[in-house]
Formats: structure tokens, C-alpha cells, sequence
């Protein structure tokens, strides 16, 4: 998938900062969201617990909004990878 620039430089320090905030998490990668052509999708590890995983979408999701409201790029952050690999809904 190829990012414009603004993208990436708009994502590079969103993926940081969510990493330097819940350091139990990694960012692993950026895909297009099968939901929509305008969406991106930032990979992160799972959290541990379910309580962790609200905090880490509830606060990445209001900087996920604010960068849509200042430059109209959507991009939704998933705790979704566990060990390198996408995680199954149990």
C-alpha cells in the first residue's frame, strides 16, 4: 500500500505517541480499511486485559478525530495483533 506523504507524516508520530503512552503495545502496520477507500487502519498489538484495550481505542480514537477534523484523514487504531499475527474474535 503506498501512503502519501502527508499520511505518513501525520502517522508516524500518532503511532509514537500511543506507543510512548500504553508501552505495552506496538504499532505493526498501516492497511486500507476494507470499509472504506477514504480509511486507514493502524495495527497495534493487543493489550492484556479488556480495561487496557478501552483505554488505549477511547484515547486514540480522539486523536484519530482531531487529525480528521485538521487535515480529513480517517485513520481507525486497532489493538488487533497479537504476536506478529492478526488476532481471531473468540
Amino acid at each position: 500500500m503506498i501512503l502519501n506523504h502527508k499520511q505518513e507524516e501525520l502517522i508516524a508520530p500518532l503511532a509514537r505517541e500511543i506507543e510512548e503512552k500504553f508501552p505495552d503495545i506496538k504499532f505493526v502496520e498501516t492497511v486500507p480499511s476494507p470499509e472504506s477507500v477514504n480509511t486507514l487502519w493502524l495495527r497495534f498489538t493487543q493489550p492484556d486485559n479488556d480495561d487496557r484495550f478501552m483505554e488505549i481505542t477511547d484515547y486514540a480514537g480522539e486523536r484519530a478525530m482531531d487529525i480528521l477534523l485538521d487535515y480529513g484523514y480517517h485513520f481507525v487504531v486497532l489493538p488487533v495483533v497479537e504476536n506478529g499475527k492478526v488476532a481471531v474474535a473468540a
